[in-house]
């Protein structure tokens, strides 16, 4: 094990501090560049997922995005809603039902393919790095789900 410095305990030191910080900073980027669609960060989310996989079971889209299914819950509703999704019955149970962008939602992907690049563009850091990011974001995502699994949890 790596010996920790002795200041440790400072905020600015804290991993969590600092991906607590940027993940509320990102998240603001985004949110004036997903208004004019209509969407918040977490329906985007959501979006994102079916645009990738649909037809999905409500547990695989919390499964994916890492959330409790009380979290999701409403935000599926809202998206329902506003007509953006639909709930598909599954063929041969009647109380089972998988979850498809509608004809409006599969129109909005071609808008949301204008949200990357804006993104990119806001946070002013070169592509690359921010690949390099993500990279290193999900090897913390896995160190964290490889801890959890040699706990039991």
């Amino acid at each position: 094990m790596q010996d920790l410095p002795d200041d440790a305990l400072e905020l600015d030191r804290q991993v969590c501090f600092a991906l607590a910080v940027a993940s509320r900073s990102v998240i603001g980027v985004y949110r004036p560049i997903l208004e004019p669609l209509g969407l918040t960060h977490p329906q985007y989310l959501v979006m994102l997922a079916l645009w990738g996989d649909a037809p999905l079971r409500f547990g695989a889209i919390a499964e994916m995005l890492r959330v409790d299914p009380a979290t999701l819950s409403p935000i599926i509703k809202r998206l329902e809603h506003s007509g953006l999704i639909e709930r598909v019955p599954v063929e041969g149970d009647e109380r089972t039902f998988e979850i498809v962008p509608t004809e409006r939602g599969r129109a909005l992907r071609e808008q949301a393919l204008s949200v990357p690049p804006a993104v990119v563009e806001r946070l002013g850091l070169p592509v690359e790095r921010l690949l390099a990011l993500r990279d290193e974001l999900t090897a913390i995502i896995e160190a964290v789900d490889g801890a959890r699994e040699g706990t039991g949890r």
